[in-house]
């Protein structure tokens, strides 16, 4: 069986990072966290009168003090899919950009791996980041406009995770993870009826 590797993203595709600082900056605020807008762009949270350092110090206090990489909620069914496609002979490998800020590397590395073991996510590697196509795989589920644009401007092929700040990308795009996996499965399959296809190990000289 050909392996297919899917670079799987997590905040805003396995994890909801906005509700999870949403609620560390409310709590700062002393306010009710429904009061601050959905993200409707990237960047640093201006819709709740974030600056850049503000976003900076905001995401410092969410990741060392409330330790939101451990807490987050993760989204429906990301474990029981992944698990699946984990299964079918699909190679997880997770790519994420959480080093944002010096500083915060213990928490947000140590943090991540342990969020991902209490909730049973399935993977082979993890990754952290900034350029994701620097990093082998088949195909990647990400939210972030700015990593999408530049997978396909680097010729991979990225699934856009739904979010309001990224609906002006073309898909292919996913609304749950019940949609993601009909979607790996059927790469999958296609790579299974090309055994000559290398493996995106083999295209980067990756040993897995």
């Amino acid at each position: 069986m050909s392996q297919l590797v899917l670079g799987v993203d997590l905040d805003g595709v396995c994890g909801d990072y906005e509700s999870a600082l949403r609620s560390s900056v409310a709590a700062r605020r002393g306010v009710d966290p429904s009061i601050l807008p959905p993200q409707e762009t990237t960047g640093h949270f201006h819709e709740w009168d974030l600056s850049a350092e503000g976003f900076r110090e905001a995401h410092r206090v969410a990741v060392t003090q409330d330790r939101i990489f451990r807490t987050m909620a993760p989204y429906p069914g990301v474990a029981e899919v992944l698990w699946r496609l984990s299964d079918a002979g699909v190679w997880i490998r997770v790519i994420t950009h959480r080093l944002l800020f010096n500083g915060l590397h213990e928490a947000s590395a140590g943090d991540t791996a342990v969020w991902l073991d209490q909730h049973d996510i399935p993977y082979r590697d993890l990754c952290f980041i900034g350029d994701k196509a620097m990093v082998g795989a088949d195909l990647y589920i990400d939210d972030s406009p700015h990593n999408i644009v530049n997978l396909r401007d680097a010729g991979r092929t990225a699934i856009v995770f739904d979010q309001r700040y990224n609906r002006h990308l073309d898909g292919p795009r996913v609304h749950s993870w019940a949609e993601v996996e009909p979607l790996v499965l059927d790469r999958l399959a296609r790579l299974d009826r090309d055994p000559a296809h290398p493996s995106a190990d083999e295209q980067e000289g990756h040993g897995g």
